[in-house]
């Protein structure tokens, strides 16, 4: 029987999966290869305590560097989260530091009680970096870790990192081995963006830094969203909106001083924008901490809706989702009338 289906048209673009996990930089940025594998061949040279665990995730969690490097020093534990975590818990106790990778879905979901019980009750020194954070991925709800700083703030000893870009994320490796005890951090694989080094950032545990300042707007943001932020304050400005960016990336423990210092300021709407739900992330972190220290102010969220999201390519999902350039800068001005 002959097909009734038109021929393809071939001088359109063919969207592949190849969207649904693509780079968060847009066209023609800057970005920097792997930069948390190279980080952490770079401290491992200087610290022979420095282990690399994975389960069956070296390739995309860019932790095949290191096992290159190192390969008497990487441990590829199959498919089993939860062993993962138990074991880097049990070689940390023996005095090695294992950074231990995955997808944050697994991480925060699969092994939570393993986190919980093995690493973070005994306060050991395991460092569990996890990609795919967020709305990273769009594989639908199976691979998006939507509410992963919710889950890993609330856990007692748990110190969590949402880095922005390369830059940052290349400083935050050696400060996490700096850190005595467990710590979370969302990681940002592949060609990474440069955000950061244009604004002269050095990254410090427990600290949030006033990128740019402005008298209408403060965002206070985390993650791949302080980049959309600092995108959408260059677009704003067009149109006479000047807006300050309040990059924090450590969620756990929070800045207080700093984020109650400028969100303190008045006349300013307060905005905070996370690539993570508005249940439980920066968000309402913010919200509580203003609302405890007596600081009342206009205040909005951006951030990913309380739902289970939808598959598709990503900056279709960015742009659904309120978390793309155009969509974060429509919104503010939105506020704003």
């Amino acid at each position: 029987m002959k097909s009734t289906r038109p021929a393809p048209d071939l001088s359109k673009p063919r969207l592949t999966t190849s969207a649904m996990i693509a780079s968060i930089a847009s066209e023609g940025q800057r970005t920097r290869p792997a930069p948390f594998g190279h980080a952490l061949v770079e401290l491992a040279r200087r610290r022979l305590d420095v282990l690399g665990m994975t389960a069956d995730l070296g390739k995309y969690t860019d932790l095949h560097i290191f096992a290159k490097e190192f390969p008497e020093r990487y441990y590829q534990m199959g498919m089993a989260e939860q062993l993962l975590f138990g074991a880097a818990s049990g070689l940390a106790a023996e005095g090695f530091m294992p950074f231990a990778t995955t997808y944050a879905v697994f991480a925060s979901r699969r092994a939570y009680d393993f986190i919980h019980q093995t690493i973070a009750e005994e306060d050991r020194n395991v460092k569990i970096v996890c990609a795919l954070p967020g709305l990273t991925s769009g594989y639908g709800p199976s691979h998006q870790a939507a509410e992963d700083l919710a889950l890993m703030r609330a856990m007692p000893n748990m110190t969590v990192i949402d880095p922005c870009d390369a830059h940052e994320i290349e400083q935050v490796v050696p400060a996490m081995a700096a850190h005595q005890g467990p710590v979370y951090m969302r990681l940002l694989r592949g060609q990474v963006p440069l955000v950061l080094d244009e604004y002269d950032y050095t990254f410090e545990l427990g600290k949030a830094k006033l990128l740019r300042d402005g008298r209408d707007v403060l965002m206070i943001s985390s993650g791949l969203m302080t980049m959309r932020a600092l995108e959408a304050a260059k677009a704003l400005s067009d149109d006479r909106v000047e807006v300050a960016v309040l990059h924090v990336p450590t969620i756990k423990p929070l800045d207080a001083e700093t984020i109650r210092r400028e969100a303190g300021r008045s006349g300013r709407l307060v905005v905070v924008a996370e690539n993570h739900t508005v249940i439980g992330g920066l968000g309402e972190a913010v919200a509580g901490l203003l609302m405890r220290a007596g600081v009342h102010v206009p205040f909005r969220q951006i951030g990913l809706p309380d739902a289970f999201l939808d598959a598709g390519a990503l900056p279709t999902l960015h742009d659904r989702y309120g978390i793309s350039l155009s969509e974060v800068a429509k919104q503010v001005k939105a506020w704003l009338k």
